[in-house]
């Protein structure tokens, strides 16, 4: 079993997804809003890390974007660059192109995503993945990346990612954001505060993500265990589109320091 590549939390980083950015910029042929740009005004205003889920149609981030974002992570070694998508379709063959131009590759994230889902809905199961996961897991560890699965927020599957190599899992927070205003919210917010600590007990660290936003961050944060990184991109770019990158940015960190206070 190989040894978890994190370290004990200080506070939770925030990693800016920017799928979004390249969805808009697709509608046209113009190159604008530019994401290596976009990249380049979070980092500045505070971002931790960059995110993005090259899909194999292309429909927001391209191939290329992927490198492009990867040159700009270089000037920035103190912050991260994590790609997500499914290691059995596009995803492993960019990271290694990724290695072999011997750029920047923090964290791969791997989502269990059919080639035409709308969005990532659900995590891995086990022992159903476990198999084939582990090879994949041992290939991105060797590249020199962290793993982190993707998973809803389920006890007893944490020490399964863990047997089968992965360094973190990613829980999916979908469930949590649309109890936000129910009554099931401490419900759920409990679930994921068990899975958290289920996941720390096994060694893994742990990253979050889906639908999280500058109402339900907080309180999540506060209440949810360890959590090392959020990423964040439909309503964060969403209010970028109002406030500006760097308003926006400071928002997100002024919640995760709300959380840590």
């Amino acid at each position: 079993m190989t040894t978890p590549r994190h370290s004990p939390i200080r506070r939770t980083a925030l990693s800016v997804n920017l799928n979004k950015v390249a969805l808009v910029r697709n509608t046209r042929h113009l190159g604008i809003p530019s994401v290596t740009r976009a990249a380049t005004l979070c980092l500045q205003a505070g971002a931790q890390g960059i995110t993005v889920h090259p899909r194999p149609d292309e429909r927001h981030i391209r191939r290329h974007d992927v490198f492009d974002l990867a040159e700009v992570l270089q000037g920035w070694p103190d912050r991260e660059y994590n790609i997500e998508g499914n290691p059995f379709h596009n995803l492993m063959d960019v990271a290694r192109e990724v290695k072999a131009r011997g750029l920047p590759l923090h964290q791969l994230t791997f989502v269990p995503d059919s080639e035409g889902q709308f969005t990532s809905d659900h995590g891995w199961l086990f022992p159903q993945d476990a198999e084939r996961l582990r090879g994949v897991i041992q290939e991105a560890q060797a590249l020199g990346a962290r793993v982190s699965l993707f998973m809803d927020a389920e006890p007893a599957q944490m020490a399964a990612a863990r047997a089968v190599g992965a360094d973190r899992v990613e829980l999916y927070t979908e469930p949590y954001a649309a109890a936000w205003n129910t009554p099931q919210r401490s419900g759920q917010l409990e679930r994921f505060r068990a899975a958290a600590q289920a996941a720390l007990d096994a060694g893994l660290g742990v990253n979050a993500g889906h639908d999280l936003n500058r109402d339900n961050l907080a309180a999540f944060l506060r209440t949810v265990p360890g959590v090392s990184e959020v990423s964040i991109g439909h309503a964060l770019i969403a209010d970028a589109l109002e406030s500006g990158y760097a308003s926006t940015i400071a928002d997100y960190n002024r919640c995760i320091d709300e959380a840590f206070a």
